[in-house]
């Protein structure tokens, strides 16, 4: 199938690629026979199953939970007729309608995900089917303002997301990003103005049915936590952390090594539920070292598939979640966890040297989660950090202007640059002003690798020798 973002698939298109009934219910849906047999890779990968999914059960609810959960940060826009743009809800629909007819049941968003549209627009889709065939979960995202970190403003955005999900309970709701801004933070937005208090409330009411936290950043607050639990003050349900093979040991900026943080987990018996997966792509796009060794093991296998395995493989995970804009990334992740194939001894082993080799390049550690977004400069800084890491990726970084290569490499970068992002958004026109550096849960140092892909650029353009 070719690569195409499902805002551009008509109706009918749709429908030929997926399978008649693909936008009926989740009950229609379980004798359709999606025709797509061809990866986000271009391999032969054969029909998606509607009855394999692997679940897990959760330890406090006994739910049954979907190993592969849908990440609603990332949905797929269109064009207003005023020229700006919108969330496409008919491709939102259909994809959220495959999803829950091949199995996935479980819907992660937040309040600031797709500049503030997630909600509403995943809330819509769901809404359309049973309440009782899907999890969904959200969060209580203070970080982002001082307004909203009083009772009442953490309340009003609590009360909000039940509004645009149009739910009248939240299966998981999750304090959102609690190490971000250090320990003050996290008692300024939620234990000094009561809040926590108030959401322990509302999980003895019903209307949270599990209650958690994502974390970034300071580890103090992520041990402080636990401890609450220890000490029996707060029984936590599940926390989202980010996990996947390079993380597992390489973790950078402020962030933890995924084996740490899995491992307290365990202590406790608190499931995980996985973000970043792939790393913001990267995991997907490893360079051409890497990629060889998994190919030398699994030719048929995307570097995808080698990533979700890992992260589905850990048995204290509750569900993986990825934000997939493309039908094909979808059907490929469902035949990935329908069921999922463990990884064995070997496998690890491969997957430990390509994280050793991931931990020796340049990458810039951006996960494009958006959270930087929008600069008030009008930079694209997850499109210019993307761009740099695929040279990087596919090993076309010029080290060198004597390199036999540094003529083609050169016109790649600079062509392909001013392709994905407009000259206007370049790092070139980055002052350097620091807003977005809070924002960023990787802790990226954002100016100076603005700084850094823009020397680069400029060495390209102007033919300097180095």
């Amino acid at each position: 199938m070719e690569k195409k973002d499902i805002k551009e698939l008509t109706r009918r298109d749709f429908l030929k690629i997926a399978g008649a009934g693909a936008v009926l219910t989740g009950a229609a849906l379980a004798g359709c026979k999606p025709r797509n047999k061809v990866s986000a890779e271009g391999g032969a990968l054969g029909d998606v199953p509607t009855d394999k999914m692997e679940y897990r059960v959760n330890h406090n609810t006994s739910d049954k939970v979907s190993l592969l959960g849908y990440g609603c940060m990332r949905w797929p826009m269109r064009k207003t007729s005023g020229g700006g743009e919108e969330v496409d809800q008919d491709a939102v629909n259909e994809l959220i309608d495959y999803a829950i007819g091949h199995g996935v049941n479980f819907f992660d968003t937040a309040p600031p995900y797709v500049r503030g549209w997630s909600e509403t627009a995943t809330g819509k889709a769901l809404k359309r089917h049973p309440r009782d065939k899907f999890f969904v979960c959200t969060k209580l995202s203070t970080h982002r303002g001082a307004e909203l970190q009083t009772f009442q403003g953490s309340r009003a955005l609590y009360e909000k997301s039940f509004k645009d999900l149009q739910v009248d309970y939240i299966d998981y709701y999750l304090l959102h990003n609690i190490g971000i801004s250090g320990m003050q933070g996290l008692m300024q937005r939620f234990y000094d103005n009561g809040m926590l208090d108030f959401l322990i409330k509302e999980r003895i009411a019903g209307r949270i049915r599990n209650l958690g936290w994502t974390f970034h950043g300071d580890v103090k607050c992520f041990d402080y936590l636990l401890a609450q639990q220890d000490e029996r003050k707060v029984l936590w349900d599940a926390v989202m952390i980010q996990l996947n093979y390079y993380d597992w040991k390489y973790a950078t900026g402020m962030n933890t090594p995924a084996e740490y943080l899995m491992g307290e987990l365990e202590k406790r018996n608190i499931q995980a539920i996985v973000m970043e997966p792939l790393l913001g792509g990267r995991l997907a796009r490893v360079n051409r070292q890497g990629l060889k060794l998994l190919k030398e093991t699994h030719p048929e296998d995307s570097a995808a598939k080698w990533a979700f395995r890992y992260a589905g493989s850990h048995p204290n995970v509750l569900t993986v979640l990825s934000g997939m804009t493309y039908l094909e990334h979808l059907q490929e992740n469902i035949r990935t966890y329908s069921p999922l194939e463990r990884l064995n001894g070997p496998e690890y082993e491969v997957l430990e040297q390509v994280a050793e080799i991931l931990n020796d390049s340049n990458y810039i550690q951006c996960t494009e989660c958006q959270y930087c977004m929008p600069c008030p400069y009008g930079l694209d800084i997850p499109g210019i950090f993307r761009h740099y890491n695929i040279i990087v990726s596919e090993e076309k970084r010029l080290k060198s202007s004597k390199d036999p290569n540094y003529d083609k490499y050169r016109r790649e970068f600079l062509v392909g640059y001013d392709r994905a992002v407009p000259k206007l958004r370049q790092a070139s026109q980055c002052n350097s002003c620091g807003r977005c550096k809070p924002d960023c849960p990787q802790r990226l140092d954002i100016p100076k690798e603005m700084l850094r892909v823009d020397k680069y650029a400029e060495q390209l353009k102007q033919k300097m020798e180095f």
